[in-house]
């Protein structure tokens, strides 16, 4: 999964307009414009088509966190060098309050079961020896969830 293909599926997930996007970085001291917002979200081919940076995700995951959860005292932490599949999903249970049975009950509104342990893989510093790498089916079926979860009226259309 791209990016830009996260980014379109929480916007979709969460009804954002244009404006909810740009308050949303700004949530993380990251101002764009709405310009900027609409190339990140136009399909692949399309000519005016932008990719989403992984700094620009990780804001934009970091706003969302802001905006459901409230700020934090203190400074925020550095970006990661390198967005992986593993950062976007914590920050996403963060961002929902999600304990690992609401990602469980998740993943399973998708008809995706994982098993706890290796949910708790997942979240584990790279270098333990029982860290696992999410995987775009991971990912994408947690997205799926969380869009069956929040908009399930248009997701049964």
């Amino acid at each position: 999964m791209t990016n830009n293909d996260i980014l379109r599926r929480l916007r979709y997930t969460f009804d954002f307009n244009d404006a909810t996007m740009i308050k949303l970085f700004a949530h993380a001291d990251h101002p764009v414009t709405q310009e900027q917002v609409i190339n990140w979200l136009r399909k692949d081919e399309d000519p005016a088509f932008e990719r989403c940076g992984d700094n620009q995700l990780e804001l934009f995951l970091d706003g969302l966190i802001i905006e459901r959860r409230g700020k934090k005292d203190g400074p925020r932490p550095a970006l990661a060098h390198r967005l992986t599949h593993n950062i976007v999903l914590r920050k996403l249970r963060i961002a929902l309050n999600a304990r690992d049975e609401d990602m469980l009950a998740i993943m399973q509104l998708a008809n995706f079961r994982i098993s706890k342990p290796e949910l708790s893989a997942l979240f584990r510093r790279a270098d333990h020896s029982s860290y696992r790498e999410c995987q775009d089916q991971i990912l994408r079926n947690f997205l799926t969830g969380m869009q069956l979860k929040f908009r399930p009226k248009d997701s049964a259309e």
